[in-house]
């Protein structure tokens, strides 16, 4: 391995990583800083866990000594696929610019934008940052791009598979075309191919190993059960946790519901677990993080928001609840274990219907697991069922479901049925009687009350005072005779809600009869 004194850096920089602890550069390392201190360039593919990190900080930090930042206008912008790595991005940062006098800003979403704004109008040299919080921050007039000098993608196949590639084209776009591009990714998908191509001028492909290889520090396991049933996958990650000397590890699953089921079951069982997701606050997330990183929490349950790029040196064991839909997603997975020299094991439970996502792993690992039984499990007592937690309401509790009303032979029945409301003296046990809507001989202070009442509601309703009869058909005298049959529903009465109503100017299609059919 090659000494960094050798590499061509400042000596302010050389001395903040010799306070770190490291004093050999990695393969990555020492073959992209000194490209990238001469001002090229750079297209990094390295898997996970090789220090790209530092490949592309610390030539920034001695790129960016001379010259000073100008208000919303950064001099080099970093951008990570999430929360988590841009935070850590920031932490290696601070940690080897600590000797000079660059500042830096973190612009990422679930925390104030107000303190982000603020430290934009100060001026800073480096911005890292995710694209959604980026865009947004420049949408609102708060950023400029226009003073780019040095650009980093960081995790860019990532990138691809959450559905970055539109902003990162954007932001490109924003910067001026005289910059430098540090393009580093663990694999190059064709889309990334097309990406390099169109917006990185003449670079140097440094490839550190071949993409998606696994590393050799790394032990894994293949777990097969007879079962998909999430309570036996349950049991058998337990049991492998209980049989492995864990001094901590990280647990992945694929679905964000079901890390928050894993994390409570384990919990439940007296085990020392959080979950971490995207849809958890960003200040829990941060805490959860801290936890793991300093040893007060054994056992991290996450979705693949954790599986790139995080640097936790000494994870002891990763398992995988779920086998990732995407090959790719196993190598950074397992990659969280057997870093920087030490061994680590890797676990993967395997159930009957997980068979295409294990031969696309095994495909692209290029080597079989060992496998492990677990014995003093009877999975064949735990039978299949449907997952209660189905997006499409499979195993849903009938009794949620919307009871149909029931069907009569007399179809009268299905109606509202009329009936006058009780009078307000009336016996406490006296029950309301069905009978035709009562009518009040005087002209304007009288009020018919309908109570139409429906197999779920009873409903009352207040119509417009009426007049006597005589009135009514010396004022309609063009009209018809009215019907004085009266159906059960009460159809011919002329109804007004009770917060309004026509008054006596009630319109003549509503005082129009209505004939019934014999």
């Amino acid at each position: 391995m090659t000494e960094f004194t050798k590499l061509g850096l400042s000596a302010t920089t050389l001395q903040a990583v010799a306070d770190t602890g490291y004093t050999e550069a990695t393969p990555i390392q020492a073959s992209a800083i000194p490209v990238a201190l001469a001002g090229r360039d750079v297209l990094g593919i390295a898997q996970t866990g090789t220090g790209k990190t530092a490949a592309f900080t610390l030539p920034m930090i001695d790129r960016l000594g001379s010259g000073r930042a100008r208000a919303r206008m950064p001099r080099a912008l970093v951008l990570a696929p999430t929360r988590e790595l841009a935070d850590q991005v920031a932490e290696n940062f601070a940690k080897y610019a600590k000797g000079t006098r660059l500042s830096w800003a973190l612009l990422i979403g679930g925390v104030s934008m107000g303190d982000q704004v603020a430290l934009l109008n100060k001026g800073v040299d480096v911005l890292i940052a995710t694209p959604g919080r980026l865009l947004d921050l420049f949408e609102r007039g708060k950023i400029l791009l226009t003073g780019v000098e040095m650009m980093v993608i960081d995790e860019a196949d990532r990138m691809l598979d959450m559905g970055f590639i539109p902003d990162i084209e954007r932001i490109f776009k924003l910067t001026p075309p005289r910059r430098q591009t540090l393009f580093f990714s663990a694999t190059m998908p064709p889309e990334i191919t097309r990406l390099t191509t169109q917006f990185l001028k003449d670079p140097t492909r440094i490839e550190a190993s071949r993409p998606a290889m696994t590393a050799d520090t790394i032990t894994q396991y293949l777990v097969r059960i007879p079962t998909s049933d999430p309570k036996a996958k349950r049991t058998a990650l337990r049991a492998l946790i209980e049989r492995s000397e864990v001094k901590n590890g990280i647990v992945f699953c694929n679905r964000k519901s079901e890390v928050d089921i894993v994390a409570k079951s384990l919990k439940t069982h007296g085990f020392d677990a959080a979950p971490i997701h995207g849809d958890l606050d960003q200040s829990l997330r941060m805490k959860t993080l801290a936890d793991f990183r300093s040893g007060d929490l054994k056992i991290l349950v996450a979705s693949d928001v954790a599986a790139r790029g995080l640097d936790i040196p000494d994870v002891s064991h990763v398992f995988n609840y779920d086998v990732s839909h995407h090959a790719d997603d196993y190598v950074h997975r397992i990659g969280r274990t057997g870093r920087a020299g030490r061994k680590g094991e890797a676990f993967m439970i395997v159930t009957p219907s997980d068979d295409k996502s294990l031969d696309k792993v095994l495909k692209l690992i290029k080597m079989a697991p060992e496998e492990l039984t677990l014995d003093g499990i009877d999975f064949a007592a735990i039978k299949d069922r449907p997952r209660s937690d189905d997006s499409r309401g499979r195993g849903r509790n009938r009794s949620d479901r919307p009871r149909p009303i029931p069907k009569s032979d007399n179809v009268a029945s299905m109606e509202p049925i009329a009936r006058a409301a009780p009078k307000a003296d009336a016996p406490a046990d006296e029950a309301p009687r069905r009978s035709r809507s009562r009518r009040s001989t005087k002209p304007e202070t009288a009020v018919e009350t309908v109570v139409a009442e429906t197999p779920e509601t009873v409903v009352e309703i207040e119509t417009a005072p009426v007049k006597p009869a005589a009135q009514r058909r010396d004022r309609n005298r063009d009209q018809a005779p009215r019907d004085t049959r009266t159906s059960e529903s009460q159809k011919d009465q002329p109804l007004r809600a009770a917060s309004g109503g026509f008054g006596d100017d009630i319109p003549a299609f509503l005082r129009r009869p209505v004939v019934f059919q014999d």
